[in-house]
């Protein structure tokens, strides 16, 4: 499974989600652009998208609700470590009020893995990041405590981005 991700004005990408309405693009918008997702076993139908392998995932993307991408860049030799370590952690967030979905995405032509979750509703991410769930998960870990023994295992910080899908004309 692939994640293509493309970003551009908000009239650009509702046109081209119309005209590409049968692949399940997904829509969302942050305060400075609007994003499309595309999720499939096939090729991407954008002309120069990010590019990611899924390789872990809970739950279906909606195009509603919230999305939180936790932006974390690797370097090419820590990539297996980086993995390991995310997929030996059990952060049960799936049973968490509010949570939708989560995808794991290998980035493809970079180094900034992605690790998107999908809420209901901003509040709901935020009470997760105020639990004890959280705070046992691998979300709540300082990147060089969870890279332990390893050293150089990030080429930079790491960063969220968050998004809402479903965007009303009221907003």
């Amino acid at each position: 499974m692939y994640m293509y991700v493309t970003t551009g004005t908000e009239d650009f990408m509702e046109q081209l989600q119309k005209r590409h309405a049968n692949k399940g693009l997904i829509l969302m918008k942050d305060v400075n652009q609007c994003l499309l997702l595309h999720e499939t076993e096939g090729k991407s139908i954008f002309q120069t998208p990010r590019r990611y392998e899924v390789i872990a995932t809970a739950g279906e993307l909606k195009e509603e609700g919230y999305f939180v991408f936790h932006n974390i860049p690797v370097t090419d030799e820590s990539k297996p470590v980086f993995e390991h370590r995310f997929s030996a952690s059990d952060t049960q967030i799936e049973s968490e009020q509010g949570f939708l979905a989560f995808r794991l995405l290998r980035p493809l032509g970079s180094d900034t893995y992605v690790i998107m979750t999908e809420w209901e509703a901003a509040s709901d991410y935020d009470r997760w990041t105020h639990s004890q769930s959280f705070q046992q998960s691998i979300f709540s870990a300082d990147m060089n405590e969870f890279a332990r023994d390893t050293t150089h295992i990030f080429s930079s910080a790491a960063y969220i981005s968050t998004y809402v899908a479903k965007i009303d004309d009221d907003e």
